[in-house]
């Protein structure tokens, strides 16, 4: 009895537990279908990863597809001829009948398959049909002009000519008429060329200010971009542009001033020369209201 109570009594050994690893910083642990979600910052850079390692590939695609415009375009009718010779090989060896069977599954497949065939080939005639139209830059007709207005200080000329320097530059800009205080005091690039004598046709600055296209701008007080000149009735407004000017922007500079920016291709003034007009035109405004003032 007292050798069981003894036994009963007699501690148990304790099995010696590990002590678990702290897990290392960055790590991520795994608890099976329930880990947790990544951060938020290795998402994206997963999510660049993928995107840089597919642009490559999309990149080529384009090229090609570019590159083989005309057999892209013609696909359809090829996939359509060949589905309907396809359809009538198969009724032709399969012993069916000529006349279709409202009756017959096959009949019914045959036909369904048939007006498929037909509306691939029409689509691809569409596709070759219509083209978008190439659009590319023309030459100015008209002569070479620097003409810069009485009472202009040299910090203002500087700046005028630096504007000029960078649209022609960074844009399709060939054509420069700055009109500030009622006096053009620049006329410069390619310019209308006088029947008579033919040199520049001089800007009538008077009868350009009483002109719609000046007063709709300044009232607006907001750039005006006309994408595609030869649309819009008051191109008679501006004689003194090349006759084939083929976009133009007219950039108000404040309350007194305004810009008249022609350019060579239609649609060939982006959103980011827009923009870069405007902000030429701030910095235009503070020089030349400086100048006019002091």
């Amino acid at each position: 009895m007292e050798l069981g109570r003894g036994i009963v009594s007699a501690p148990l050994p304790q099995p010696a537990l590990r002590k678990a690893r702290a897990p290392r910083l960055g790590r991520r642990l795994t608890f099976g279908p329930f880990s947790p979600p990544l951060p938020l910052s290795d998402v994206r850079e997963h999510g660049c990863c993928i995107s840089r390692a597919l642009r490559p590939r999309q990149e080529w695609v384009e090229g090609w597809v570019r590159s083989n415009d005309t057999f892209v375009r013609g696909l359809p009718i090829l996939v359509g001829g060949a589905s309907l010779v396809a359809v009538l090989l198969n009724r032709a060896v399969s012993g069916i009948a000529a006349v279709a069977d409202a009756s017959s599954s096959q009949s019914r497949a045959d036909i369904l398959t048939l007006s498929l065939s037909v509306t691939d080939i029409l689509a691809g005639l569409v596709w070759l049909s219509i083209r978008p139209k190439s659009i590319s830059p023309v030459v100015p007709r008209g002569v070479e002009c620097k003409r810069v207005g009485p009472g202009v200080s040299t910090s203002a000329l500087h700046e005028l000519l630096w504007s000029w320097d960078s649209l022609t530059t960074a844009t399709c800009c060939k054509s420069l008429v700055v009109v500030y205080g009622g006096n053009c005091i620049l006329q410069i690039g390619v310019a209308a060329g006088s029947p008579e004598d033919g040199n520049a046709v001089t800007v009538d600055t008077q009868k350009f200010i009483q002109g719609s296209l000046y007063k709709s701008a300044m009232e607006s007080k907001k750039q005006s971009y006309l994408a595609n000149l030869a649309l819009y009735p008051g191109r008679s407004e501006l004689p003194f542009l090349p006759s084939n000017t083929q976009a133009l922007i007219l950039q108000p500079i404040g309350d007194k001033g305004i810009a008249i920016v022609g350019g060579d291709t239609i649609r060939g003034f982006t959103s980011t020369d827009q923009a870069w007009i405007a902000m030429i035109a701030d910095k235009l405004d503070a020089t030349l209201s400086k100048s006019y003032h002091s």
